[in-house]
């Protein structure tokens, strides 16, 4: 009796040890799916906030490159004047990853999770950062270190068509309702994250201009800014009963400033030099952008906990930078220089803070996720 007991008792201890691998590894792969099926239930098109300013960041460092070279007088070390073209080239390595990692986590989104593409798709918050992809992809192509294509040839010509369309149809959707549903229409969905709409025209139209289609190139500007106009005057106006951003959103003010800098960027990629109306308009979103910086008090309650809305911060400061960096080239003053600068720097500090809080979000995230 005492050896059988012997063997059974061994017996069991063996089938414990064989046992304790399978589970931890079952387990860690109940992890990891949950954690991916939790990403795509709550990964939502506001997430392509970060693949647009990651994007921006490319044509920003871009264009530092030509201006460190053209002005003689800010004397940089040589070590300075390589550093915007290295960093150009691996920001886009980066931007190009984000942006198709994100690509891919949202058609699986599209296939698992209709019901709140759907949803998404008529809320009139939400769809307006379907332009964002979009978008990104067209400053990949014009800031592309790589993907060097001949002006005017057919993969440029399908490229920029494949990129452009989706906007088109977005842009008969929500400027339809617009335009066949009236004021109060207007009224009530009319929002600061309207204003990516016409954004992503006027990128079509620098993009069109970059590929040397001006006359595509005006359409899409003259079709922006109609529309800036009418959502510029609705949105200061503030009527009772619209629905406008909760105070989590509330970052999406930066896009006040935004608008008519890539509108100055637009315009003097179609007309050649950066004019009287290109500083006009950069001039407007100079007071847009320091009217919103001298009140705090707007981002306070946004600001006491992290989320993705933070990304609406750097976007528009990219974009501001970008059209003080033409600005400073036209009229080649010490002062604008100097603010070109400031932005600029501005701009990366903000991209690279949310960069790391972002990194942090997705660890604690991660974790949270393993010990459930």
């Amino acid at each position: 009796m005492d050896s059988k007991q012997g063997i059974t008792d061994k017996a069991s201890i063996e089938i414990t040890i064989d046992d304790a691998p399978i589970s931890n590894k079952t387990k860690m792969v109940g992890i990891y799916d949950h954690f991916v099926s939790k990403i795509l239930a709550n990964l939502h098109a506001g997430y392509f906030r970060i693949s647009l300013t990651l994007c921006a960041q490319v044509m920003l460092w871009k264009s530092l490159v030509n201006f460190t070279k053209n002005s003689n007088d800010l004397h940089l070390h040589p070590f300075l004047l390589m550093l915007p073209s290295t960093a150009s080239t691996l920001l886009w390595s980066m931007a190009l990853f984000v942006l198709i990692s994100l690509s891919i986590i949202y058609a699986l989104r599209c296939l698992y999770h209709f019901d709140k593409v759907k949803n998404e798709f008529l809320h009139h918050v939400g769809v307006n950062y379907l332009f964002a992809p979009w978008m990104s992809c067209l400053f990949l192509l014009q800031t592309s270190p790589i993907l060097v294509v001949p002006t005017g040839s057919i993969y440029q010509l399908l490229s920029w068509w494949m990129l452009v369309v989706p906007i088109i149809m977005l842009d008969i959707k929500v400027y339809g309702h617009w335009f066949i549903k009236g004021k109060r229409f207007l009224v009530k969905v009319a929002n600061p994250a309207c204003q990516l709409s016409v954004i992503a025209n006027l990128v079509a139209a620098k993009a069109a201009v970059f590929m040397g289609w001006y006359e595509i190139g005006l359409c899409f500007f003259s079709l922006s800014m109609a529309h800036y106009l009418v959502l510029f005057v609705t949105l200061y106006q503030r009527h009772p009963g619209s629905n406008g951003v909760s105070t989590k959103l509330r970052p999406v003010f930066f896009l006040f400033f935004a608008t008519p800098s890539m509108a100055s960027l637009a315009w003097s990629s179609i007309v050649g030099s950066y004019d009287i109306a290109s500083k006009m308009l950069f001039f407007l979103s100079l007071f847009l952008f320091m009217s919103q910086v001298c009140r705090p008090t707007l981002f306070q309650k946004s600001m006491r906990k992290f989320s993705i809305a933070w990304w609406s911060f750097s976007f528009p400061l990219t974009i501001l930078a970008l059209a003080s960096i033409s600005y400073a080239k036209e009229v080649k003053d010490g002062v604008a220089k100097t603010l070109a600068l400031s932005l600029s720097i501005i701009s990366m500090m903000v991209s690279l803070s949310l960069m790391l809080f972002t990194t942090i979000k997705i660890n604690k995230l991660f974790l949270a996720t393993s010990k459930k």
